[in-house]
Protein backbone atom coordinates (compact mmCIF):
# COMPACT_ATOMS: atom_id res chain seq x y z
CA UNK A 1 0.00 0.00 0.00
CA UNK A 2 2.64 2.23 -1.09
CA UNK A 3 0.22 5.29 -1.50
CA UNK A 4 -1.09 5.46 2.01
CA UNK A 5 -0.62 8.82 4.05
CA UNK A 6 -2.78 8.54 7.11
CA UNK A 7 -3.28 5.37 9.31
CA UNK A 8 -6.44 5.66 11.53
CA UNK A 9 -6.56 3.32 14.36
CA UNK A 10 -9.32 2.87 16.86
CA UNK A 11 -8.20 2.98 20.97
CA UNK A 12 -10.28 0.33 22.44
CA UNK A 13 -9.15 -3.92 21.01
CA UNK A 14 -5.84 -2.24 18.43
CA UNK A 15 -3.79 0.02 20.59
CA UNK A 16 -4.58 -1.58 24.27
CA UNK A 17 -6.11 -4.42 25.00
CA UNK A 18 -8.81 -3.01 27.53
CA UNK A 19 -11.86 -4.99 26.41
CA UNK A 20 -11.58 -7.91 28.93
CA UNK A 21 -11.25 -5.20 31.96
CA UNK A 22 -14.67 -2.86 30.46
CA UNK A 23 -16.44 -5.95 30.00
CA UNK A 24 -15.68 -7.25 33.36
CA UNK A 25 -16.97 -3.73 35.28
CA UNK A 26 -19.85 -3.42 32.78
CA UNK A 27 -20.99 -7.30 33.71
CA UNK A 28 -20.63 -6.93 37.66
CA UNK A 29 -22.30 -3.70 37.71
CA UNK A 30 -25.13 -4.59 35.44
CA UNK A 31 -25.97 -7.59 37.46
CA UNK A 32 -26.10 -5.77 40.36
CA UNK A 33 -28.73 -3.14 39.29
CA UNK A 34 -30.67 -6.53 38.08
CA UNK A 35 -29.66 -8.05 34.50
CA UNK A 36 -27.17 -10.93 35.64
CA UNK A 37 -24.80 -11.35 32.96
CA UNK A 38 -21.81 -12.72 32.04
CA UNK A 39 -18.53 -10.89 30.79
CA UNK A 40 -18.57 -12.80 27.12
CA UNK A 41 -22.44 -11.74 26.77
CA UNK A 42 -21.55 -7.94 27.77
CA UNK A 43 -18.39 -8.17 24.52
CA UNK A 44 -20.66 -10.12 22.16
CA UNK A 45 -23.78 -7.43 23.01
CA UNK A 46 -21.67 -4.11 23.08
CA UNK A 47 -18.14 -4.14 22.11
CA UNK A 48 -17.78 -1.61 19.81
CA UNK A 49 -20.42 0.73 20.41
CA UNK A 50 -20.87 3.72 23.00
CA UNK A 51 -21.80 3.26 26.82
CA UNK A 52 -25.02 5.39 26.20
CA UNK A 53 -26.15 2.63 23.69
CA UNK A 54 -25.03 0.01 26.70
CA UNK A 55 -27.36 1.82 29.02
CA UNK A 56 -29.94 1.62 26.94
CA UNK A 57 -30.14 -1.68 25.82
CA UNK A 58 -29.41 -2.94 29.24
CA UNK A 59 -32.43 -0.93 30.36
CA UNK A 60 -34.65 -2.54 27.66
CA UNK A 61 -33.68 -5.86 28.31
CA UNK A 62 -34.16 -5.26 32.32
CA UNK A 63 -31.95 -3.30 34.20
CA UNK A 64 -32.42 -0.92 36.27
CA UNK A 65 -30.61 1.67 36.24
CA UNK A 66 -29.82 4.94 38.25
CA UNK A 67 -30.02 8.73 36.06
CA UNK A 68 -26.42 8.84 36.75
CA UNK A 69 -25.60 5.39 36.08
CA UNK A 70 -23.04 6.73 33.07
CA UNK A 71 -21.00 8.81 35.75
CA UNK A 72 -21.05 5.63 38.00
CA UNK A 73 -19.92 2.95 34.90
CA UNK A 74 -17.25 5.26 33.76
CA UNK A 75 -15.85 6.14 37.32
CA UNK A 76 -15.67 2.39 37.78
CA UNK A 77 -13.82 1.40 34.98
CA UNK A 78 -11.65 4.55 34.92
CA UNK A 79 -10.59 2.84 38.43
CA UNK A 80 -9.92 -0.58 36.47
CA UNK A 81 -8.18 0.98 33.84
CA UNK A 82 -5.63 2.96 36.11
CA UNK A 83 -4.39 -0.24 37.20
CA UNK A 84 -2.69 -0.52 33.45
CA UNK A 85 -3.75 -2.42 30.35
CA UNK A 86 -1.58 -3.89 28.11
CA UNK A 87 -0.65 -2.93 23.93
CA UNK A 88 -0.40 -5.56 21.00
CA UNK A 89 2.70 -7.28 20.19
CA UNK A 90 4.65 -5.24 17.61
CA UNK A 91 2.24 -2.03 18.32
CA UNK A 92 5.53 0.21 18.70
CA UNK A 93 7.28 -1.58 15.80
CA UNK A 94 4.44 -0.20 13.65
CA UNK A 95 4.47 2.97 15.13
CA UNK A 96 8.08 3.44 14.61
CA UNK A 97 7.53 2.25 10.79
CA UNK A 98 4.91 4.26 10.04
CA UNK A 99 7.02 7.64 11.51
CA UNK A 100 10.15 6.09 8.89
CA UNK A 101 7.79 6.39 6.60
CA UNK A 102 6.30 9.77 6.89
CA UNK A 103 3.15 8.13 7.35
CA UNK A 104 0.60 10.43 9.37
CA UNK A 105 -1.30 8.42 12.09
CA UNK A 106 -4.71 9.44 14.13
CA UNK A 107 -6.73 7.80 17.08
CA UNK A 108 -10.99 7.68 16.27
CA UNK A 109 -12.58 6.19 19.43
CA UNK A 110 -16.05 6.32 20.49
CA UNK A 111 -14.77 6.30 23.64
CA UNK A 112 -14.66 9.50 25.72
CA UNK A 113 -11.25 11.22 25.83
CA UNK A 114 -10.67 11.11 29.83
CA UNK A 115 -10.89 7.24 29.02
CA UNK A 116 -8.00 7.53 26.33
CA UNK A 117 -5.93 9.57 28.45
CA UNK A 118 -6.01 6.92 31.37
CA UNK A 119 -5.95 4.05 29.23
CA UNK A 120 -2.90 5.39 27.03
CA UNK A 121 -1.04 7.45 28.74
CA UNK A 122 0.95 4.47 30.71
CA UNK A 123 2.86 3.37 27.62
CA UNK A 124 3.81 6.49 26.31
CA UNK A 125 1.06 6.28 23.40
CA UNK A 126 -1.49 9.37 24.63
CA UNK A 127 1.43 11.46 24.04
CA UNK A 128 2.73 9.63 20.82
CA UNK A 129 -0.75 10.70 19.27
CA UNK A 130 -1.45 13.89 21.13
CA UNK A 131 -3.20 16.42 18.58
CA UNK A 132 -4.22 13.72 16.62
CA UNK A 133 -6.86 11.85 19.25
CA UNK A 134 -10.59 12.00 18.29
CA UNK A 135 -13.56 10.79 20.47
CA UNK A 136 -16.98 10.02 18.54
CA UNK A 137 -18.63 12.12 22.30
CA UNK A 138 -17.34 15.14 20.27
CA UNK A 139 -17.60 14.33 16.62
CA UNK A 140 -20.32 11.51 16.46
CA UNK A 141 -19.82 8.19 17.05
CA UNK A 142 -18.89 5.10 14.33
CA UNK A 143 -20.54 3.87 12.09
CA UNK A 144 -21.48 7.77 11.28
CA UNK A 145 -18.43 8.43 8.87
CA UNK A 146 -18.29 12.06 10.79
CA UNK A 147 -15.08 11.48 12.89
CA UNK A 148 -13.27 9.76 9.79
CA UNK A 149 -14.12 12.90 7.73
CA UNK A 150 -12.69 14.88 10.35
CA UNK A 151 -10.30 13.38 10.45
CA UNK A 152 -8.94 12.81 6.86
CA UNK A 153 -9.82 16.65 6.48
CA UNK A 154 -7.81 17.78 9.67
CA UNK A 155 -4.87 15.60 8.49
CA UNK A 156 -5.50 16.95 4.46
CA UNK A 157 -5.97 13.30 2.83
CA UNK A 158 -8.52 11.67 0.69
CA UNK A 159 -9.89 8.43 1.51
CA UNK A 160 -7.75 7.42 -1.26
CA UNK A 161 -4.41 7.72 0.83
CA UNK A 162 -6.31 6.50 4.71
CA UNK A 163 -6.90 3.42 5.87
CA UNK A 164 -8.75 2.26 8.86
CA UNK A 165 -7.74 -0.08 11.65
CA UNK A 166 -10.48 -1.23 14.10
CA UNK A 167 -11.53 -4.38 15.49
CA UNK A 168 -15.27 -3.89 15.53
CA UNK A 169 -18.60 -4.13 13.18
CA UNK A 170 -18.65 -0.11 13.52
CA UNK A 171 -15.28 0.55 12.78
CA UNK A 172 -15.57 -1.50 9.44
CA UNK A 173 -18.90 0.36 8.61
CA UNK A 174 -17.55 4.05 9.16
CA UNK A 175 -14.81 3.01 6.85
CA UNK A 176 -16.77 1.73 3.95
CA UNK A 177 -18.81 5.10 4.78
CA UNK A 178 -16.30 6.92 4.39
CA UNK A 179 -14.70 5.01 1.65
CA UNK A 180 -11.72 4.10 2.78
CA UNK A 181 -9.54 0.79 3.04
CA UNK A 182 -10.29 -1.08 6.69
CA UNK A 183 -7.68 -3.75 8.41
CA UNK A 184 -10.42 -5.62 10.68
CA UNK A 185 -7.85 -6.49 13.89
CA UNK A 186 -9.39 -9.67 15.06
CA UNK A 187 -6.26 -10.56 17.52
CA UNK A 188 -9.39 -12.84 19.24
CA UNK A 189 -9.27 -15.01 15.90
CA UNK A 190 -13.07 -13.90 15.77
CA UNK A 191 -13.41 -13.67 11.68
CA UNK A 192 -17.04 -13.42 11.92
CA UNK A 193 -17.22 -10.01 12.73
CA UNK A 194 -15.40 -9.11 9.50
CA UNK A 195 -17.89 -10.83 7.30
CA UNK A 196 -19.18 -8.92 4.71
CA UNK A 197 -17.67 -5.48 6.13
CA UNK A 198 -15.12 -4.92 2.99
CA UNK A 199 -12.52 -5.32 5.87
CA UNK A 200 -9.25 -7.35 5.40
CA UNK A 201 -8.86 -9.59 8.34
CA UNK A 202 -5.54 -9.47 10.44
CA UNK A 203 -4.73 -11.22 13.11
CA UNK A 204 -1.76 -9.40 14.63
CA UNK A 205 0.64 -6.46 14.39
CA UNK A 206 3.09 -8.22 12.32
CA UNK A 207 0.10 -9.43 10.09
CA UNK A 208 -0.83 -5.54 9.72
CA UNK A 209 3.00 -4.55 8.94
CA UNK A 210 2.52 -6.90 6.35
CA UNK A 211 -0.62 -5.46 5.29
CA UNK A 212 0.84 -1.96 5.09
CA UNK A 213 4.10 -3.56 3.10
CA UNK A 214 6.11 -2.16 6.15
CA UNK A 215 8.96 -4.01 8.08
CA UNK A 216 8.30 -6.22 11.23
CA UNK A 217 10.80 -5.55 13.61
CA UNK A 218 10.17 -7.13 16.99
CA UNK A 219 6.80 -7.60 18.34
CA UNK A 220 7.52 -6.74 21.97
CA UNK A 221 4.25 -5.06 23.85
CA UNK A 222 4.13 -2.76 26.59
CA UNK A 223 2.65 -2.88 30.12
Amino acid sequence: MDNIELVIFDCDGVLVDTEPVTDVVIAENLTTHGLPIAPDEVHRLFAGGTMAGVRDEAIERGAKLPENWLDQIYNQIFTALRKGVPTYDGLFDLLDALDAKGVKRAIASNGPMKKMAISLTPSGLWDRFAGRIYSGHDHGPKPAPDMLLKIMADAGVGPNETIMIDDMPAGFQAAKATGIRCLAFLADGDQSRANGSGATPVRSMPEVHKALGLPEGNTQSRA
